[in-house]
């Protein structure tokens, strides 16, 4: 749900704009909002679920998530939309690092590769529906049935995990309020000058804004090595191998996913003249071949070498990208583009659960919230490096070129090149280590 509300309001800008008399900025601000809502908490409310559980907080983000969505679709001004999207985002910052911790904490080592599965294949389905989902919704209804289609959903969550999530054991935690204030202002930094430099231009102000978060981040990690009791980030997290490369490896997923979508749509229906609708379900043979392999390598990955299907799943990725940059033109068939796609498809269903099981794997169960928040947030961050990056880089290569077509393959080199470098780094991932704790995990039913 979360997944695909980053994705479905990409195809209502127009709607934004012509029925809420929206500007080009504003229109760029709902969408902005939302992820630095989203972005900034997310290293807090993965601690904040190892104290106070897991369970309580996705029911308290779902409620958040589900009201706010219910705001957004009763907007009746641009400005009330961006607030509702704030608090959209701040709902699905709750959510997010209480599933990958509830999975690491519930599963035994030898089980968690298959739970990682599922996971990852909804997330690349999820990541695709949205404009598909979307294109459907406004052509039959309108912008406002974006948002709608949450409530229903949001409820269901609510149930099922209020039934079937278990109370997992909270333990006493003093809280960072220097950490949680110096990670939230270097991310906010950080993220907004990047959405400003991807709106804006890159001038002085956006580096500035760059440089400062940067620097902000970097004092709250010398922060965290000089606090003794409970850092918000324990930096011992870092000393595990598997998980260092596994955040590294699934940030470089986090810029391709967000970094393709957008030069691929707009060649799509820009160069191919295809219309929302029906560019969204050019993307559904990779959601379904994503969805049929995700499962299955999860379960083959505890078994065997996760190495193999990071290798097939990074590369694969690296291929498709490089095979789209060479057919990407105005006179390409759409048949033809069939088969980069499929390929991605194949790449989202091999990456996702061995690069987070494998993550994920030795971390205490202590700090499963905040190594799920940890990798989180580099994840996101590595969207909005994506997103940001291929956009200046076809508007450099538009101004080169004076041909759309030719821009948007240009622009396809960089994720290609990016996620062949998280393939290479995932190749030095230990292998036959077992969790500490052996997924033993104290809990109990509601």
């Amino acid at each position: 749900m979360i997944l695909v509300d980053q994705t479905i309001v990409a195809v209502a800008t127009e709607a934004f704009a012509t029925q809420l008399g929206a500007t080009t900025n504003q229109v760029i601000w709902v969408t902005s909002a939302y992820l630095l809502a989203y972005v900034v908490p997310l290293l807090f409310t993965g601690r904040l679920g190892d104290q106070i559980g897991p369970r309580a907080v996705s029911i308290a983000g779902l409620v958040l998530f589900t009201g706010a969505s219910l705001w957004c679709g009763l907007a009746g001004s641009i400005e009330t939309l961006i607030v509702a999207r704030v608090f959209q985002g701040l709902g699905a910052a709750l959510l997010t690092p209480q599933s990958l911790s509830v999975i690491t904490r519930v599963f035994a080592p030898e089980r968690r590769g298959a739970a990682m599965g599922t996971w990852g294949a909804v997330a690349g389905i999820a990541s695709v529906v949205g404009p598909v989902l979307g294109g459907v919704l406004i052509d039959a209804f309108d912008w406002r049935a974006i948002f709608f289609v949450n409530i229903p959903f949001g409820i269901l969550a609510v149930v099922l995990v209020w039934r079937w999530v278990p109370k997992l054991e909270t333990r006493s935690h003093s809280y960072d309020g220097p950490g949680i204030m110096l990670s939230a202002l270097g991310m906010f930094l950080l993220v907004f000058g990047i959405q400003q430099g991807e709106s804006h231009g890159w001038g002085g102000t956006t580096l500035a804004l760059i440089i400062a978060g940067t620097a902000g981040i970097a004092v709250f990690v010398w922060w965290q090595s000089r606090v003794r009791t409970e850092p918000l980030v324990p930096l011992r997290l870092f000393r595990d191998r598997n998980f260092s490369i596994g955040t590294f490896g699934v940030s470089t997923i986090g810029f391709v996913t967000a970094g393709t979508m957008v030069p691929l749509m707009f060649y799509l229906q820009g160069v191919k003249d295809l219309s929302p609708t029906r560019a969204g379900l050019m993307l559904l043979p990779m959601a379904l071949i994503a969805g049929v392999l995700a499962p299955v390598v999860g379960r083959w990955a505890d078994r065997i070498d996760p190495r193999l299907f990071t290798g097939i799943g990074y590369f694969s990725y690296a291929i498709s990208l490089f095979w789209l940059a060479l057919v990407m033109d105005s006179q390409t068939s759409i048949p033809v583009l069939l088969g980069p796609i499929a390929l991605m498809g194949v790449a989202n269903g091999c990456v996702w659960a061995p690069t987070s099981s494998t993550a994920m794997r030795r971390l205490e169960l202590a700090s499963a919230g905040a190594g799920s928040g940890v990798y989180n947030t580099t994840r996101q961050v590595g969207a909005v490096l994506g997103s940001a990056a291929i956009g200046a880089l076809m508007q450099a290569r538009l101004v080169v070129h004076g041909d759309v077509g030719q821009a948007v393959a240009d622009a396809m080199y960089l994720p290609a090149v990016v996620v062949l470098l998280g393939g290479l780094a995932t190749m030095a991932f230990r292998t036959g280590e077992q969790s500490p704790e052996a997924g033993a995990v104290s809990r109990s039913r509601p």
